[in-house]
């Protein structure tokens, strides 16, 4: 190849390199991790043990820094799948456990949340060069910075009471339909939450008392809030009813969310 052959391939590969460098990542390496093991929002967490693409996954988001990430949508859809990712991992490394709970430091979480030694207190990672914890990115990330209540159904702490687990990875270009639809799978499961006609009561996760502040802002009821994502049936029931309405939450159960 003359001198000018070589020198349009180099620009060619710079122009390339650049453009990769400045677009969003792809999850696709958890998009497929998630769709070998995950059913029904359920995890095969003795499969996904021996999955090597989940460590090479999360090599990826160790070498990736979210400040530079293009924008908003796609550092939520960062965070959240970090959030998940390490989760897995964190299961996956301790498999066979019933729960999360007995990862917990003296297996209790009052003594561990008191202690600040719960699994998420104490399971570290690196991501962009920088240790996190799994409380960091939920408390000091998702939460105080995209201030999004739909984050909620999203992030999956591998407790059978949780939001059901996706089987893809969130991507920053369709982040809002996935969140929508996590908000809407999460209220249409009736083990989660569910609507009794009979006594009008309104039986919620705990999810919802734990983060009522991060669903209502202090100005609207839980209900008023949720209402676009109960299924039709239910929406139209609390919506006939109004605010006479009773709520109760359901017991959380920390059981694994395996399969």
């Amino acid at each position: 190849m003359n001198t000018a052959g070589r020198i349009i391939v180099s620009a060619c590969a710079l122009l390339i390199f650049s453009s990769q460098a400045n677009a969003a990542p792809r999850h696709a390496l958890l998009g497929a991790v998630l769709t070998a093991h995950v059913r029904n929002g359920l995890v095969d967490y003795r499969a996904l043990k021996r999955d090597e693409r989940l460590m090479r996954y999360l090599e990826q988001l160790a070498a990736t820094d979210p400040a530079a990430l293009p924008s908003g949508r796609d550092r939520l859809a960062f965070w959240i799948n970090v959030y998940n990712a390490q989760t897995l991992k964190l299961i996956a490394d301790n498999y066979p456990v019933k729960s999360i709970g007995e990862l917990h430091f003296g297996k209790s979480l009052v003594l561990a949340t008191a202690l600040r030694k719960t699994a998420w207190h104490t399971h570290r990672f690196i991501v962009g060069g920088r240790e996190y914890s799994l409380d960091a990115v939920e408390h000091a990330i998702l939460r105080p910075v995209f201030r999004d209540f739909r984050i909620h159904a999203a992030i999956v702490c591998a407790a059978a009471s949780c939001p059901p687990l996706r089987s893809e990875a969130y991507e920053g270009d369709t982040i809002d339909r996935q969140l929508d639809e996590q908000m809407r799978l999460f209220l249409a499961n009736p083990k989660l939450n569910r609507y009794d006609a009979a006594d009008n009561t309104l039986h919620l996760s705990k999810i919802f008392s734990w983060f009522e502040k991060d669903f209502t802002g202090g100005r609207k009821t839980i209900v008023e809030v949720l209402l676009p994502y109960f299924p039709a049936e239910t929406d139209e029931a609390l919506k006939a009813k109004g605010r006479d309405t009773a709520i109760r939450y359901i017991p959380y159960d920390w059981a694994l969310n395996g399969r």
